[in-house]
């Protein structure tokens, strides 16, 4: 393999980057074929891992009632977040379209086994929590890979991890870290949907660069 990035490819990679969204409404019903459900779950694979420990599993759900079961579960928590905002954002909260995953033709739930590699992990011994980050990596791997399969993804973050565990049976000691809604769609926003509506700004990058100290 050679190693060296193109221009071309340079550039191909920034444009995934800067066009990657969380899609939440566009999703169409066609399904996602086969061989590339195992290209995205490869690029996931090979994502960086603390230790080379490799603490994710991938659960593949295309059953329907299955992901309803996983969308009941998002409902509730979806009610107690909009009681968290205050009053003049709770409407507009309450407004947003924040889950796909009936919608999207496939979900794919991502977890972190923290015992995968012992109590001793090269990398892990001062921050226990870079295994966690290692299974997060997955996720962009995926998210990236997907957005150059010209595939949306939604992460739905507002859905208790117990609740996932349950319907799932996943076993108590592994960490449900993402569900991910991913299918073809209709289009891609041009810039962030949260960015549109206003909740909140793109920040500047020369606000969040620091040299040599804070």
């Amino acid at each position: 393999m050679n190693m060296t990035i193109s221009e071309q490819e340079r550039d191909a990679l920034y444009k995934v980057i800067y066009s990657r969204r969380d899609v939440r409404g566009q999703f169409l019903a066609n399904p996602v074929p086969e061989e590339v459900i195992s290209r995205l779950l490869d690029a996931a694979h090979h994502a960086p891992s603390v230790g080379f420990m490799q603490p994710w599993d991938f659960i593949v759900i295309k059953d329907r009632a299955v992901r309803s079961k996983v969308r009941d579960g998002f409902e509730v928590a979806h009610a107690e977040a909009a009681a968290m905002f205050s009053e003049d954002k709770q409407e507009q909260y309450r407004s947003f379209k924040l889950e796909g995953i009936m919608e999207s033709p496939l979900g794919i739930c991502i977890t972190c086994d923290r015992t995968r590699s012992g109590e001793v992990v090269i990398g892990r011994t001062a921050n226990p929590e870079m295994d966690l980050y290692s299974s997060v990596c997955a996720v962009q791997n995926l998210w990236l890979a997907a957005r150059a399969e010209n595939l949306g993804v939604g992460w739905v973050s507002i859905i208790h991890h117990d609740h996932i565990r349950e319907v799932l049976g996943i076993p108590e000691h592994i960490v449900p870290v993402a569900w991910l809604c991913v299918g073809y769609v209709s289009f891609f926003h041009q810039t962030p949907e949260l960015e549109q509506a206003g909740w909140l700004p793109r920040m500047e990058l020369d606000s969040l660069v620091h040299y040599e100290t804070w």
